[in-house]
């Protein structure tokens, strides 16, 4: 082979495929980072695409409908319901909460809060409700079909009595699975469905009761859902209603799971990110061993162009195996997590192939491999045969252009495919610039130590010296263990930041300003009973007394909400029925912060007060207009304050509070809190129910045990996706260690040559990640508990709460365990023989 000559695809390939061995000695590493962040990615989004895509299947099923219109507290005119009777085929649907209450065993509680559900005769329009002993049959005024958690709760059985209102039903079957269950939103409680005459004999629906109607409609030949829903809203536009399609069933479901298969995809993606630094640590770990193989290849005659094709095929191989392994994984596992989440999904979807998700998570591990194996490949191909001998003692050479310019294009891809696929690109790019300023900072801080290592004064100790020494020689791996290190110390913190934060939300804090007990559809007639019959049953009970109506915002400074090509992402009480309320004084739990309140007095035109936040996102202030649709009338109101909503009291919390002359004469009922000792609250429940039958009464500790639930299921999620994160980052300390491996081994042969012990040689390099770790925990404790603020107080809401001694310990064990892994990875070197060795360099 001359100077000119190169060898062709062909002969490298036979080149790189005899000295690729068959079990990948060297190349493990490569395989297990890809095989790591391709198998996360892949697995979260087929399990996002296969929730999503059942959602989307499912929509005339979990809707009930091919459209649907909603309203509450009232029901749809006889010009209003033919209007949508000309549509379709039209279902009716009345749903409230209100209490169960059976016979009363020894170990059932006398009544539980349920969700009533009102069906027509055309109920259901698509799909079936499956029952548990039989088909479903139309129901008589007197039947009723039950949940199973009220059967279990209140000690029912079929052919039981339940008592609703004024009502009692016969327990006709138990549901085992109503169709539209996801389309109907979130439930306080157990369902019971029953015919329209018998929710009617209840007498719940008294005026101003809580309520929603719906109507689903199956939609005649030829009338497409978006069409039809354009025209009744042009036809009704200030009539409050609520619209829903077949497309979007469950936009709430759907929105959640969407967001978080994107927030999940991204921690996968940066745990991928930082297995890209084990992929670079493990390349450069096999071109170190094969040292002797590229010199040889070079003297020869090898370009570096050769090397390049050789080794590039190699490393290409095992990473297009470790992709397509990822893959297949990522393919399989989502039926066991489904099979282990079945009770918390919405939906049960099916095993299906994904090919989306898929191709994306492979791009992703192609790209990454690209990018970090790039490096250490140029930095072989560069040497010359010479300085490919005493790598063990050189400097490694600076990467070319050409080298930097193919990493810096894999890079801009791998963003452009994150920011193009991302639901919203801000929050991506928020995520990956972080995990970039990470990794940056610690690169930094690698450097710095390794600066500073080279000009500190030489210890007195040997084993302090030696340990300080490791730090700046040739070849050391200082920066990529300050990487591995800082990023699993960062971790621990922020995970244990997060989950005691989590936990403080509902053991500390929610608990000491929740009441007891909420009760709904109090007669607003009734007031001064209601007051006198709870402080008969508890004379030290604390009540908030509030009116309650449902009301939607149709147009603010100006403009419509249905003219708005988009709604704002923060403006949640845009988006479909809220509650409001009226008051002549400022409600409790509330700041003032702008403006003023009006007198008690007040008959002028209609005023509102506005939450500070939701004014601060519309852009609205003093003395602009906002128009609030109730029950089916538009009042306009001028905003004269804006207050400080301190949504964490868990008591009555409004956005729009309005004037009393502007609602009171509308139908409504009254909502109470009721602060009292734990120990009356039965009495209070029984001497309400038994005077107010219509009455709902909610038990806060249940609302804390669901949210306590949902926390530890958001925990749950955080702690398994950072699992894979920290994970990477164990690679990567594994990876630094393997590619210091063959240095570490000269150092450690020649250091019993002249004389030292198995225990001297592992107290330095325990003394090097001991200092390194020291070093870090400083920088670890503030990047983690930074993210970790970020997430509790920015992305959820709640109160910053850290335990922090539990932070602390975890911090140290996180230490302790990085060391010890170091220390492990390092225990193989103490076996090698010096003559042995010796013969061999």
């Amino acid at each position: 082979m001359t100077d000119t000559q190169t060898l062709g695809w062909a002969a490298s390939w036979k080149i790189a495929r005899r000295d690729l061995h068959a079990g990948f000695r060297g190349l493990r590493l490569l395989f297990v980072c890809l095989l790591l962040g391709v198998t996360t990615l892949a697995a979260i989004g087929s399990l996002t695409a296969s929730i999503t895509g059942e959602l989307s299947a499912r929509g005339r099923t979990l809707l009930g409908g091919d459209i649907e219109v909603a309203m509450t507290q009232r029901q749809a005119s006889t010009t209003e319901h033919a209007a949508l009777a000309a549509l379709g085929q039209v279902s009716d649907t009345i749903r409230t909460r209100a209490m169960a209450r059976g016979p009363v065993p020894s170990g059932a509680p006398g009544a539980v809060l349920t969700e009533i559900k009102g069906v027509d005769a055309a109920y259901p329009l698509y799909g079936r409700l499956t029952l548990a002993h039989g088909p479903y049959r139309q129901l008589a005024s007197d039947q009723v079909l039950i949940d199973r958690s009220l059967a279990d709760r209140l000690l029912l059985r079929t052919g039981g009595t339940l008592h609703y209102g004024e009502a009692d039903f016969r327990i006709v079957d138990v549901i085992a699975a109503e169709p539209d269950r996801v389309g109907e939103g979130f439930t306080l409680g157990p369902v019971a469905i029953v015919s329209m005459d018998g929710l009617q004999r209840t007498k719940l629906l008294q005026p101003g009761a809580l309520y929603e109607t719906k109507y689903r409609i199956r939609l005649k030949p030829g009338i497409e859902p978006t069409g039809a829903m354009e025209a009744l809203k042009a036809r009704y536009p200030s009539a409050g209603w609520e619209y829903k399609h077949r497309d979007r069933a469950a936009p709430g479901a759907a929105r959640f799971f969407e967001r978080m298969g994107q927030f999940l995809s991204l921690i996968g993606l940066a745990a991928l990110v930082i297995a890209g630094i084990g992929v670079s640590n493990g390349v450069a770990s096999y071109l170190a061993l094969k040292r002797d193989g590229i010199a040889t290849l070079k003297i020869l005659g090898a370009t570096s162009g050769d090397i390049a094709r050789i080794y590039l095929m190699q490393i290409g191989v095992v990473a297009f195996l470790a992709v397509v392994v990822g893959l297949l994984l990522g393919a399989i596992l989502p039926v066991a997590l489904i099979t282990l989440a079945r009770d918390i999904l919405p939906v049960q979807p099916g095993v299906g192939f994904y090919p989306i998700p898929l191709t994306v998570s492979a791009a992703y591990g192609l790209l990454i491999a690209l990018a970090f194996a790039l490096p250490p490949l140029a930095r072989a191909r560069m040497q010359p045969a010479a300085a490919q001998f005493r790598g063990n003692v050189d400097d490694t050479p600076r990467l070319d252009r050409r080298t930097m310019v193919m990493v810096a294009v894999a890079a801009l891809l791998v963003v452009a495919l994150a920011l193009g696929t991302a639901r919203d690109p801000l929050f991506a790019g928020v995520v990956l610039g972080s995990v970039a300023g990470v990794l940056l900072l610690l690169l930094g801080i690698g450097s710095a130590i390794r600066w500073l290592a080279i000009r500190m004064p030489r210890p007195r100790g040997p084993l302090l010296r030696l340990a300080l020494a490791n730090l700046h020689r040739p070849g050391a791996q200082t920066v990529a263990l300050v990487i591995a290190l800082g990023l699993a110390l960062t971790l621990f913190v922020t995970l244990a930041a997060i989950q005691t934060s989590l936990n403080a939300e509902i053991t500390r804090t929610v608990p000491q300003k929740a009441p007891n007990q909420f009760v709904l559809d109090i007669p607003s007639e009734s007031r001064g009973q209601f007051v006198q019959i709870v402080h008969r049953a508890a004379p030290e009970a604390q009540l908030n007394i509030v009116p309650s109506l449902r009301g939607t915002i149709v147009a603010y400074g100006g403009q419509r909400v249905a003219d708005l090509k988009e709604i704002p992402r923060e403006a949640w009480f845009l988006r479909g029925e809220r509650g409001v309320t009226y008051s002549d004084v400022l409600p409790q739990g509330s700041d003032l912060t702008a403006g003023k309140w009006w007198p008690r007095d007040y008959a002028g035109p209609p005023l509102v007060s506005l939450d500070q936040a939701a004014a601060d996102i519309l852009k609205l202030k003093i003395g602009d207009t906002i128009t609030v649709s109730v029950l089916g009338r538009e009042i306009e109101a001028r905003i004269e304050s804006l207050r400080k909503v301190n949504w964490d009291t868990m008591g009555f919390n409004y956005v729009l509070v309005f004037s009393p002359n502007a609602l009171e004469a509308a139908p409504h009922s009254l909502t109470s809190t009721i602060t009292i000792a734990a120990a009356h609250e039965g009495a209070v429940a029984r001497a309400l129910l038994a005077a107010f039958p219509s009455a709902s009464i909610i038990a806060v500790s249940e609302v804390i045990g669901q949210v306590r639930t949902l926390l530890d299921q958001m925990a749950t999620a955080i702690v398994l996706s950072a699992s894979v994160a920290i994970l990477a980052g164990i690679a990567v300390l594994i990876g630094a260690i393997a590619a210091s491996r063959q240095t570490r081994s000269y150092d450690s042969v020649i250091l019993k040559t002249l004389g030292a012990t198995r225990w001297q040689i592992l107290g330095a390099q325990g003394l090097e990640y001991a200092l390194l770790a020291a070093l870090l925990a400083t920088v670890a404790f503030v990047l983690g508990t930074g993210a970790a603020w970020y997430v509790i107080v920015e992305i959820f809401k709640f109160t910053w709460a850290p335990d922090w001694w539990v932070v602390l310990g975890t911090l140290a064990g996180g230490a302790v365990l990085t060391l010890g892994i170091g220390l492990l990875g390092s225990l193989p070197l103490l076996s090698i023989r010096p003559a042995q060795a010796l013969r061999r360099m």
